[in-house]
């Protein structure tokens, strides 16, 4: 997606003005070489009336990150306007200056210095960059908090399916619509799972033909498997295909058993895996919290995400493996391995997916209700290992970047939900920055 930045440039007449303009064209031009979009004025900003000027350039903008680059020093006026004014996460940006023994040029650093006491004064949040606009590493960080401004002005629209409730005992997927909203902007629209087998009942056959199709072009054992239940599980995904876009709903979380298998004879598995490779992440159990972090990895990384559980370590091999019944993305299978369609492990009944993750590097991260139901953002890095598949279903073979003991303690310690989410790609960065906007504390794995 187009991340757009309301970037404003802040200076002072005293100082250097030449230079000023300089720093900020290397700015602007660095910044569009990335990719991202500037919108509002291109002067530099040294009043009030031209901070308004400002606030007009941008007015009617969809804006994902407000970017005051501090050209030169200027009190924290001028920037306590502009974040007043945009509703956008504020980024403050400094200059280095060459400590050349002369003139003080910029003062750049004293100004955002400023600009955030006098934002903190006033409860609100804000990023910081110190660095040359011809640092990458820079240029890189801006983009991530802009993504992560954009995740949060997207949380904010996005609508939430929940499909039924939690199986009892399963308190890590509990459902606290009130929080989501108040929190993270989420609306909850709560689903009888009466209606969900309803609609299963009566979808159109032409439905169930055509996802038969595309099916047959992945998996080339679909003829072996009992086609009663085959059907009922590609009934469940006609089903509840439709009623997310008939609810607006980004993301659904269902509880997928035991009613799924006593009432419909078939898994919901493989319906949930098409929902997910389709972009539109379906949790497990109904677990709400499991399926936003799903939709947040997925609106970072550009691809579905996959919620599972962690069910094995090996601390010789220093390494773990994630999995479930069925259900992850398509689009994760190791292409060096065929995938096939199965049957339930415990219910013994289709549609599941079965096969091995790919390899690649991959973000962990999962919004959590651990410790006196407060919202934490729980995140983590690793490396997804080629090997076969470690059990039925879906499942793979994850390093940490931390010892994998030690990722274990840190779940049981902080008694952390059993499902996370992984997306491929490393979003460590955005998922940091998205935790400081919305004042969630953090977890590290």
């Amino acid at each position: 997606m187009n991340l757009q930045i309301g970037f404003v440039a802040l200076a002072r007449s005293t100082f250097d003005m030449a230079l000023a303009a300089e720093v900020t064209d290397a700015a602007r031009a660095r910044l569009g070489e990335a990719g991202l979009t500037l919108c509002g004025t291109t002067q530099l900003i040294s009043d009030l009336p031209g901070t308004e000027r400002a606030i007009e350039a941008l007015a009617g903008e969809r804006i994902d990150l407000l970017a005051i680059y501090q050209a030169t020093f200027a009190d924290s006026t001028l920037a306590v306007r502009l974040a007043e004014a945009i509703d956008a996460p504020v980024l403050l940006w400094a200059v280095p200056e060459a400590r050349t023994g002369g003139r003080l040029r910029l003062n750049s650093l004293c100004g955002i210095n400023l600009a955030g006491h006098a934002l903190a004064l006033r409860g609100r949040t804000y990023d910081y960059v110190y660095a040359d606009p011809n640092d990458a590493h820079a240029v890189a960080r801006v983009k991530a908090i802009a993504q992560a401004g954009q995740v949060k002005r997207l949380l904010s629209q996005a609508r939430l399916g929940v499909a039924g409730e939690h199986p009892t005992g399963f308190d890590s997927c509990h459902l606290d619509a009130s929080q989501l909203r108040e929190t993270l902007g989420v609306q909850v629209t709560q689903m009888d799972l009466a209606c969900v087998f309803d609609r299963v009942r009566h979808v159109d056959r032409s439905a169930l033909s055509s996802a038969r199709t595309r099916l047959d072009v992945t998996l080339d054992n679909l003829a072996t498997l009992d086609q009663t239940p085959l059907n009922g599980t590609l009934g469940v995904y006609a089903a509840l295909k439709q009623m997310a876009q008939d609810s607006g709903c980004d993301a659904l979380a269902v509880r997928c058993w035991p009613e799924f298998f006593t009432e419909l004879g078939c898994a919901a598995c493989g319906a949930m895996a098409l929902m997910n490779t389709d972009g539109v992440p379906c949790g497990c159990e109904a677990d709400a919290n499991g399926a936003l972090t799903q939709l947040i990895l997925q609106w970072l990384s550009g691809e579905p995400a996959f919620g599972a559980d962690v069910v094995e370590f090996n601390a010789g091999e220093n390494s773990a493996v994630l999995w479930h019944c069925g259900q992850a993305p398509l689009t994760m299978a190791d292409p060096e391995t065929k995938t096939q369609g199965g049957i339930h492990s415990n219910r013994k009944l289709p549609l599941v997916m079965e096969f091995p993750l790919k390899p690649g590097r991959v973000t962990i991260a999962r919004l959590s209700r651990a410790r006196d139901g407060a919202l934490r953002l729980v995140i983590g890095r690793g490396e997804m290992l080629r090997a076969p598949n470690s059990f039925s279903g879906t499942s793979g073979v994850i390093r940490f970047e931390r010892p994998a003991m030690d990722v274990l303690d840190t779940i049981m310690r902080e008694g952390l939900e059993h499902h996370i989410a992984i997306a491929y790609g490393d979003h460590q960065a955005s998922l940091e920055a998205l935790a400081r906007m919305l004042k969630l504390e953090l977890v590290r794995l």
